[in-house]
């Protein structure tokens, strides 16, 4: 069976089959029929069943892109993944799902099973729990939910904090004052936000309090009332810690708590207030815990190998 794939121009060929063929190599490594590239034109031939999972893989990168993504070698490898498990079905309505669109025109979408399952739990439920390693985009999706609530009037405001654990410096030797000496920590919430928002519309929230970067420490005798509310790190807080912060929820607010357990940077005998939270609330109503692993992170993919042989190393 021969079968003909179609771009709309030049660009839209070299999004697709990668520059000098990168993700056509990737794709023909994983199938057994010939794929021929010619200019604007791909050509399959092979056998019906494997040309028909062909044609809607180049379909699914092709709508992709026109949705206004760049094409990555993760969402080739990973759209590869799902054709031959026969999830085709669930690849599309992944494709399909915008969160929201930046600052800059880019679409925010969930790139793997494990985060389209997480942004679902953050629409149902009034807190939810993401948690696995670096590189998931956990923090990145869950500001771009912030943002969408926000803009939607879902909420008034967006409130983004997280412990400063003291990594082998006393914060009272650091310079500046407390806010100066606290933002590093909290640099990748303002960095995701602005990607997301830009940077003019952040600061000009920021200076109506609208959305606030923040210390956990900050939220103590609190009650957030219509806010979306995220904790990042959160592995690094304690027992006491997360209770005072969930504790804050208020009426019309939604909570987002993410954090990797294998990263936690607390001193030896400090229980982690996020594996406390994962046994106490597990089956609580209203709360969602989502697990993610090495094959949701969309990172380099040297990422995903270096946490399964960190995960590997553990077992043994």
């Amino acid at each position: 069976m021969e079968k003909r794939i179609t771009f709309t121009d030049t660009n839209e060929a070299i999004a697709i089959l990668g520059r000098n063929d990168e993700y056509l190599r990737l794709i023909s490594e994983q199938f057994t029929s010939r794929i021929t590239a010619r200019g604007t034109e791909v050509i399959l031939d092979g056998e019906t069943g494997e040309i028909d999972k062909l044609a809607k893989l180049f379909n699914e990168l092709i709508y992709l892109y026109r949705e206004g993504n760049p094409v990555t070698s993760h969402d080739v490898r990973y759209s590869i993944r799902m054709i031959l498990e026969g999830q085709a079905d669930f690849l599309h309505q992944m494709f399909a799902d915008t969160v929201l669109v930046t600052a800059k025109g880019r679409h925010i979408k969930p790139k793997t099973l494990g985060q389209s399952q997480y942004l679902d739990a953050i629409r149902r439920n009034y807190i939810t729990f993401g948690i696995g390693p670096a590189g998931t985009g956990k923090t990145y999706l869950a500001v771009a939910m912030a943002a969408f609530s926000l803009k939607s009037k879902q909420v008034e405001r967006i409130i983004l904090t997280r412990p400063a654990v003291e990594a082998g410096e006393k914060l009272g030797f650091l310079p500046g004052d407390l806010q100066e000496k606290v933002d590093p920590y909290l640099r990748p919430l303002y960095d995701a936000m602005y990607d997301i928002m830009g940077t003019e519309t952040v600061q000009k929230y920021m200076s109506k309090n609208i959305i606030e970067v923040a210390p956990l420490a900050y939220m103590r005798g609190r009650t957030l009332e219509d806010s979306f509310i995220i904790l990042d790190e959160a592995q690094n807080t304690t027992v006491e810690q997360m209770k005072m912060f969930l504790t804050r929820m208020g009426f019309g607010s939604k909570m987002v708590i993410n954090g990797d357990i294998t990263q936690i940077d607390l001193p030896p005998g400090i229980k982690s207030g996020l594996k406390h939270a994962q046994a106490v609330l597990a089956n609580v109503p209203g709360i969602a815990l989502l697990t993610l692993n090495e094959s949701d992170v969309v990172r380099h993919e040297i990422v995903s190998r270096i946490i399964k042989a960190f995960e590997q190393y553990g077992q043994a």
